[in-house]
């Protein structure tokens, strides 16, 4: 049994594929020891909104990311 697929869903993942293949893997590169970190502003869990360059020559910064932590298991 065929699966019947739209034609503007077909159009979309065929875009999507495209796209992808044009953008291409982005890697980042770590940092290395004493280096700047680039400058950032993210939402806090207070819906502050914090920007790095707020703190810059204030005090020293921890600059940590968990990717999983605070996900449903």
């Amino acid at each position: 049994m065929r699966t019947y697929i739209p034609p503007t869903q077909s159009l979309l993942m065929v875009c999507l594929l495209l796209a992808s293949i044009c953008i291409g893997p982005m890697t980042a590169t770590a940092l290395q020891i004493g280096e700047k970190a680039p400058g950032f502003t993210l939402a806090s869990t207070t819906d502050e909104t914090i920007s790095l360059n707020q703190y810059k020559g204030k005090k020293l910064v921890l600059i940590q990311f968990y990717s999983t932590d605070f996900n449903p298991t």
